[in-house]
Parts: C-alpha cells; structure tokens; sequence
C-alpha cells in the first residue's frame, strides 16, 4: 500500500520537535508495525529518487538518506548492520561487487 500522497509521510525522529521548536504544533501519529514498513518502503522510493535527481554536492547527502532508510528497513525486518554487511560482503565475494563497470549486452 502506498500512504506518501493521501496520509502524510514517514518523518525523521526529531521533526516534530523541530516544528515545535518553530512555534507550530504537529500533526502527526505513530505507525504501527505493518504500517511502518509499508512507509519505510515508500521513504526508500522518496530517497532514490531525490538522489537520482541530485547532482554534485547534494548527491552524497542524499544518498546518506538512502542509507539511512535501508538501515531501518533492515532493523524493521529484524536484520542488524553487522548482518547486512555480512549478507552484503558473501554476495559481493561470490558475485562481485560493481567497482568493475561491467556493463552486461547479453550472450553470444
């Protein structure tokens, strides 16, 4: 399920202190489990493509927010930094990572 266009957004931890900081008060609610994962997939859509639209010094800020989404994709799927980076180093040691620039065109 999609909730980013008809029900607010997943927000960073600290946004609505920041509001209140401002002088506003915030609107807002806490997801339950299902709901948050469905959100967090849809902050990942939000991300990817805010970095794919960043171009020089904005890009490695956006791609943080990237990361910053997936390491909480992968504590709501139960799966620790540690164990994402094993999971991520057995593939790249039996597939290879992308350093390479291989670009595959299909086989002969």
């Amino acid at each position: 399920m999609n909730y980013h266009d008809k029900h607010g957004k997943l927000v960073r931890d600290r946004i609505p202190q920041i509001i209140r900081d401002s002088g506003a008060e915030p609107l807002f609610h806490i997801a339950d489990r299902a709901e948050y994962r469905d959100r967090l997939r849809d902050k990942l859509r939000e991300e990817v493509a805010e970095f794919l639209a960043a171009d020089g010094d904005a890009a490695p800020e956006e791609l943080a927010d990237v990361l910053e989404v997936v390491y909480a994709l992968a504590a709501n799927l139960e799966v620790g930094r540690d164990r994402l980076e094993q999971l991520r180093a057995a593939k790249a040691a039996e597939r290879g990572g992308f350093s390479e620039r291989i670009v595959w065109r299909g086989n002969c």
